[in-house]
């Protein structure tokens, strides 16, 4: 008798489907959303891939520590300097949140 196939039909031999837009070089998946009018590349990022790192997140201003799972956002015709790390939350509401980041007077201003 031989083994039964776990893999689905269709997969390839690592056992993706073709059709998958994955990166596990960085812990997430990649897709293409649009946002004002552009196409952003947005990238879902785990946390352990980030491990060592923090990042400002441009939608509340605050730190993204390490090791927390977050979206990384660019314009798609735009290169590797114009990267942006986002908490899921703000990238999430990004369309609801007002053009200026509002401090308190005692905050860091960067």
């Amino acid at each position: 008798m031989s083994p039964r196939r776990n893999r689905p039909k269709g997969a390839d031999s690592s056992g993706r489907r073709g059709g998958e837009d994955r990166s596990d070089r960085y812990g997430g998946w990649q897709s293409t959303e649009s946002w004002q009018g552009d196409e952003w590349s947005v990238r879902h990022v785990a946390g352990a891939s980030a491990e060592g790192k923090t990042y400002r997140c441009p939608g509340c201003d605050q730190m993204i520590p390490s090791g927390l799972p977050h979206v990384v956002a660019w314009p798609a015709h735009a290169g590797v300097d114009d990267r942006r790390h986002w908490h899921k939350a703000c990238w999430n509401a990004k369309d609801r949140r007002t053009t200026r980041v509002q401090r308190s007077r005692s905050g860091p201003r960067f």
